[in-house]
This record gives C-alpha cells, sequence and structure tokens, in this order.
C-alpha cells in the first residue's frame, strides 16, 4: 500500500481531519484545542455530537484518534487515519489482524485490528478493538511514545510510532466535553452556521 502524503505545514488541515467509517459525513468542528503533539475537539452535525482526541503530529499522512459519543461516554473508540491517493469505490472491511500496542517499555497490549474502506472517502481506516480499553489510555496518559504493530500477514508487520506528549491532557478535556451538556440548547432558525468540514476524515 502507498501512502501519500497530504500535509503541507507540519499539520492536517481541519477540514481534512474528521474522517471516519462511521462519521462519514460532514460535521461542524469545535472546541479544538492544542495540546503539546495532541489535539481535542468537538463534531456536531444538528443533535448529533462526537468529540475526539487525535495525534497528527508524527505523520504527515497519518492520524490517530480516541473518539466518544456523549451517552456513551464510558465506551471509546480507538482509530487510525491513512490518506490514500485516490476515493474508494467501496465500502468494506477487508481484513481483521492482530495488533500489538506497546506504551514506551511497559507491558504490551494486544487486541484487533479491522482494516476498513469507504466509498467516496480516501480514507484507510484502522478500528481498534483492544480487550481493556480503560487500562491502555491509563498507560498512554502516563506514556511518552506509543508503538503499533500491526500484523497484516504471517511475517509481514506494519510499524506505527505516535508521540504520547499532551495525551493525557488531550484525553482529560475530550472526556470533560463528553459529559458536558450540548451548547446553543436555545431556540433555533432555520439560518446556517459555521463552517462545515467532512467528518470522515480525521484531522480523521
Amino acid at each position: 500500500m502507498r501512502l501519500v502524503t497530504i500535509l503541507a505545514s507540519g499539520l492536517l488541515p481541519l477540514a481534512a481531519l474528521f474522517v471516519t467509517p462511521t462519521l462519514a459525513t460532514s460535521f461542524n468542528t469545535g472546541d479544538v484545542q492544542t495540546h503539546g503533539d495532541w489535539h481535542s475537539l468537538s463534531l456536531t452535525l444538528g443533535d448529533e455530537r462526537h468529540v475526539r482526541a487525535i495525534e497528527q503530529h508524527s505523520y504527515g499522512d497519518s492520524v490517530f484518534s480516541v473518539n466518544a459519543t456523549p451517552g456513551a461516554c464510558a465506551h471509546p473508540w480507538l482509530e487510525i487515519r491513512v490518506a490514500l491517493d485516490e476515493l474508494q469505490s467501496r465500502s468494506a472491511t477487508w481484513n481483521r489482524v492482530p495488533v500489538d500496542m506497546l506504551i514506551d517499555r511497559d507491558d504490551v497490549h494486544s487486541g484487533e485490528a479491522a482494516f476498513i474502506t469507504e466509498r467516496g472517502d480516501d480514507g484507510f481506516y484502522v478500528r481498534l478493538s483492544m480487550p481493556d480499553t480503560d487500562a491502555l489510555l491509563d498507560d498512554m496518559r502516563h506514556g511518552e511514545t506509543l508503538r503499533l504493530r500491526i500484523h497484516r500477514a504471517p511475517e509481514d508487520y506494519w510499524f506505527l510510532v505516535f508521540s504520547l506528549n499532551g495525551a493525557d491532557q488531550a484525553l482529560a478535556r475530550m472526556n470533560r466535553l463528553c459529559e458536558q451538556p450540548p451548547k446553543g440548547t436555545g431556540p433555533k432558525d432555520n439560518a446556517p452556521a459555521g463552517k462545515p468540514t467532512r467528518a470522515s476524515s480525521a484531522t480523521g
């Protein structure tokens, strides 16, 4: 798989950061805040709302994200988005493979990675399912480096390394955003507000 760098100057534009298989539509972004090499932010579209902590510092074409939905804040999901060089023609889960996640030099967290594409989206998604997501996130909050080893095939590994500088603050703020009541609960008019961004790319 050839990866294409889409960064022009260190960070993906916000409009390219918010596309995931479960959020493959246009969302409004807000509450964006920088935490070292991480960001925290919210995604909204009408009454639908999600929050996210992302690391887009380590690679020009890949974003690691932790995501949550108000009402289910205790069940975050982890995902990697890699930018491809063309829009995909099919929505599909192509494979499910083992993945190992190592925080610094401590214990390894092992789980499963699903390879996903969405029709009309130029992203390749890796949805990470871990037996104990809470323990993994706790280790991330206190670590410096996240290393992933994805088993694409026997003796064929895909290695990724992400910074954890700012992860603690980004995850804490993501949780606060998830728990707080939505803004703008008063009367609404029909005028569009804000600048929509594509929610299926991550900041991914």
